[in-house]
């Protein structure tokens, strides 16, 4: 249905108005921030594209998987959507840094641990999406709250080279107290493999060195996140 034959009171804009966010499709949500569409292909029909779009690093049978699938597309990928010039472009990538500067905000404010949820949806929004094996670590301060989170180390879809001494040494830059360790399975399952166990005590060792304790591990999929002290693994 062409965008003018839709009724005003199921319109994105009005329905959000009077029925509020939650009412809304995500590809009615999208649509508001696109605002347009182009010839022949009304908003609605461009946030169903996007929504669908593929990474162009992906197979066939890849795609971003909606919503939070789309919000870790770079610039490039949303170029091939037509239509889609640079600034809904920016506005489309700008929502992610926001919802990460929100989630890093309130880490920042308060205890780590007193918002576990908090810590997986923040480090969903970094790792869960991308293509390749991504390290990261949070760095916390005594209280147990956010000073940084780094992506220290890149590896294959398989297998990623942790070194402990680089942790150490960001650590240490950071004068952590205690870290979060985290890691992203870009095959879909977030079950901690042996070799990920392995590195955890490996890490949790060296760290006690410099007295810096090992709070979390944990493991990222699209949807999903598994935190290893919740599982006794640590």
């Amino acid at each position: 249905m062409p965008f003018k034959d839709i009724p005003p009171e199921a319109r994105p804009r009005e329905k959000l108005l009077a029925r509020g966010a939650a009412a809304l499709s995500d590809a009615e949500l999208l649509a508001l921030l696109l605002r347009t569409g182009i010839k022949g292909k009304s908003v609605l029909q461009m946030a169903q594209e996007l929504l669908q779009l593929k990474r162009s690093d992906s197979d066939e049978n890849d795609g971003f998987d909606g919503v939070a699938g789309l919000l870790h597309a770079s610039a490039d990928d949303l170029k091939r959507v037509k239509g889609l010039g640079p600034a809904k472009r920016a506005e489309i990538v700008a929502v992610l840094e926001l919802a990460r500067r929100a989630l890093a905000q309130q880490l920042k404010a308060r205890t780590v641990f007193a918002s576990p949820d908090a810590v997986k949806h923040y480090l969903q929004l970094h790792l869960a999406n991308k293509t390749h094996e991504v390290f990261a670590v949070l760095f916390l301060d005594v209280q147990n709250r956010l000073l940084a989170l780094e992506e220290l180390f890149r590896g294959t879809l398989t297998q990623t080279s942790v070194y402990p001494r680089e942790v150490v040494l960001r650590a240490l830059h950071h004068q952590a107290a205690a870290v979060v360790l985290a890691h992203n399975h870009p095959s879909g399952t977030v079950q901690p493999s042996r070799a990920d166990e392995a590195l955890t005590q490996t890490l949790k060792t060296t760290l006690a060195l410099i007295d810096v304790r090992v709070l979390d591990h944990v493991i990222v999929a699209p949807g999903e996140a598994l935190s290893m002290a919740e599982r006794g693994l640590l």
